[in-house]
C-alpha cells in the first residue's frame, strides 16, 4: 500500500519570487536569500573554513583583536542585535566584550531557522548574555527588536560578513537608509566590507577547486525541487562566477548545458533555457576605503572608526547615527 500523502505547506513569496525571477527574458534571476535553507547555510559554513576564501577568517580577526575596544567606544548601556546572524561564530568576540561589562540582550535576526537554531546554541552559554532570536527579513527583524529598546538604552547593530556587498550601490544606499530610519540618534551600526583585491584571487574565493561553492550554488535548484516540485536536473547545469573588474563585484550564476525546460507546479511556472543561459543568483561588491565614508554619509551616519585586515583585505566600520 502507497504511504498517504503528506500536505506540505508552500513558501508563497518563494514561489512568486521563483515564478518572476526565471521568467525574465534578458537576464534570468533568484535572490540570494535563497541559498541560505538549512544545506545551504551549512555549505556557507564550509565555504568559511576554505583557503580561498580568506573572508570570514577577515572578519574574525578584526573582531577577536578589536572588539573590546569597539564596545569601549559606546557609552552608556547597550543591546546588540544582528542582521544575517548565521551561526553566530564570529559575534562571540563582541558579545564576550559586551559582557565583561555588562548584562545585555542580544537579538539575532535570521531568515534561515536552521541557521537560527545553531546562533542561538552557540552563543546561550556566555554570561550575562540572553540571547533571543527573530526568523524574519532584516528590516521587519529590526523593527521588532528596536520595539524591545529600555529606557536609556544604545542599539549596536551587527551587519558583519559584508552581507552589504550583496546589494547594488543605489539598493544598499537606501537599505541603510531604512536602517537609519530605525534606529535612533548615537545607535550604531557595526558594518562589515570585503575591499578591493585581485581578480585572480577573487575567482579563486568563488569557485574553490573542491566545489564546495559550486555545491552552494546549485543547491538553490535543488531547494526550489524540494519546496516547489520543481524537475530542475542538476546535472546539465554548472556554477558559473564572473569577475567585474571596473565596478569591482563578483557575480555568481548557474549555466544551463543545453536547451531544456523545467517545470515548477508549486510556482505554477514553467522556465525555458537555451544553452548557455544563466540564472544570476548573487552580485559580491568589493569596496575601497572612500566608498565606505560615503555610504555612511549618505546613510545618514557619520563613520566613527575603521579597522582593517591586511592580510585579506576587509574592514569593520563602526557607523554612528546622526
Amino acid at each position: 500500500m502507497a504511504a498517504p500523502a503528506v500536505a506540505r505547506r508552500i513558501n508563497r513569496t518563494f514561489a512568486c519570487d521563483v515564478r518572476q525571477g526565471l521568467a525574465q527574458a534578458q537576464q534570468k534571476w533568484l535572490p540570494c536569500k535563497y541559498l541560505y535553507d538549512s544545506l545551504g547555510s551549512a555549505l556557507f559554513e564550509a565555504i568559511s573554513d576554505l583557503p580561498e576564501y580568506g573572508l570570514t577568517r577577515a572578519d574574525e580577526r578584526l573582531l577577536r583583536r578589536y572588539s573590546h575596544e569597539i564596545v569601549d567606544r559606546l557609552s552608556g548601556p547597550l543591546f546588540v542585535a544582528e542582521l544575517g546572524s548565521g551561526s553566530g561564530r564570529k559575534t562571540r568576540w563582541v558579545l564576550d566584550a559586551l559582557s565583561a561589562r555588562q548584562p545585555a540582550s542580544y537579538y539575532p535576526i535570521e531568515i534561515s531557522g536552521s541557521a537560527l537554531a545553531r546562533c542561538q546554541r552557540e552563543l546561550g552559554d556566555i554570561p550575562h548574555i540572553e540571547v533571543i532570536g527573530f526568523e524574519r527579513e532584516y528590516l521587519d527583524g529590526l523593527f521588532q527588536v528596536a520595539s524591545h529598546r529600555k529606557k536609556g538604552e544604545r542599539l549596536l547593530l551587527l551587519f558583519l560578513g559584508s552581507s552589504i556587498g550583496n546589494f547594488a550601490a543605489s539598493d544598499a544606499a537606501e537599505f541603510l537608509a531604512h536602517i537609519r530610519e530605525i534606529l535612533q540618534p548615537s545607535d550604531a551600526l557595526l558594518l562589515g566590507t570585503d575591499l578591493e583585491k585581485p581578480v585572480p584571487q577573487l575567482l579563486k574565493a568563488y569557485d574553490d577547486e573542491l566545489g564546495v561553492t559550486a555545491a552552494f550554488n546549485l543547491n538553490l535548484l535543488s531547494r526550489i525541487n524540494r519546496e516547489l516540485d520543481g524537475d530542475f536536473d542538476l546535472t546539465q547545469f554548472t556554477h558559473e562566477v564572473r569577475v567585474s573588474s571596473g565596478e569591482c563585484s563578483v557575480e555568481m550564476h548557474i549555466r544551463s548545458k543545453r536547451p531544456q525546460i523545467v517545470h515548477i507546479p508549486a510556482a505554477q511556472t514553467v522556465a525555458h533555457f537555451a544553452e548557455g543561459e544563466t540564472i544570476w543568483t548573487e552580485t559580491s561588491h568589493k569596496y575601497r576605503p572612500e566608498d565606505v565614508l560615503r555610504m555612511a554619509r549618505d546613510g545618514g551616519f557619520r563613520c566613527e572608526a575603521s579597522w582593517i585586515d591586511e592580510e585579506w583585505l576587509f574592514s569593520e566600520n563602526l557607523f554612528i547615527a546622526e
